[in-house]
């Protein structure tokens, strides 16, 4: 008896057995699209989360001299229309007093300087500030229009934060966070 060799040499054209394997494979990789798919889908914020990542705040009705508090991401948040008194004050403390010598603002690069002016609005509306309302010390939320220098006391362990929200005095190592905001109108402010 002689030996037959058999060829295995397809000449490149798919089989069926190649089919089948391909719509296998796919038929799995479907399945398994479908099966994970809602524990990929619930990893994703609801609604409600995603409806407090941004806030709008209407801030006709602050006078000069006037503040309000807001919640956002479960934080207050502080807006402060300041005085021309109170900007000149800011404005007139050297950065070499500062204890904290970081604007910690969201819309500026990290490391710059904290001036009055790159804690606040900017130029056009310099006399609005808005910033985080908990205390950098242990997270207490500070009395407006208070302390030695006219802007934020913590009573807790009695840190003392200027107008511009700089700390000055007490236990607290960093000045007041500011959010991400703007200004969308120009009595409407929205932060995040």
């Amino acid at each position: 008896m002689q030996d037959e060799i058999v060829s295995t040499d397809h000449s490149g054209e798919p089989t069926r057995r190649d089919f089948l394997y391909l719509t296998t494979g796919m038929a799995a990789a479907v399945g398994a699209a479908a099966v994970a798919w809602p524990f990929i889908d619930q990893m994703r914020p609801d609604a409600s989360t995603l409806a407090l990542s941004t806030v709008e705040v209407d801030v006709s009705s602050l006078e000069p001299g006037m503040s309000l508090t807001v919640k956002w991401r479960g934080k207050p948040v502080f807006i402060r229309n300041r005085t021309e008194q109170e900007i000149e004050e800011a404005k007139a403390v050297p950065l070499s007093d500062l204890k904290d010598p970081e604007a910690r603002n969201e819309n500026l690069p990290s490391g710059s300087p904290a001036t009055d002016l790159d804690r606040s609005a900017g130029e056009s509306k310099e006399n609005w500030i808005v910033m985080i309302g908990s205390c950098t010390h242990l997270g207490c939320i500070p009395l407006g229009q208070a302390g030695d220098f006219g802007g934020w006391f913590c009573p807790c362990h009695g840190s003392h934060y200027d107008t511009a929200g700089r700390i000055r005095k007490g236990p607290a190592p960093q000045n007041l966070a500011i959010p991400l905001y703007e200004f969308t109108a120009d009595t409407v402010i929205t932060i995040g």
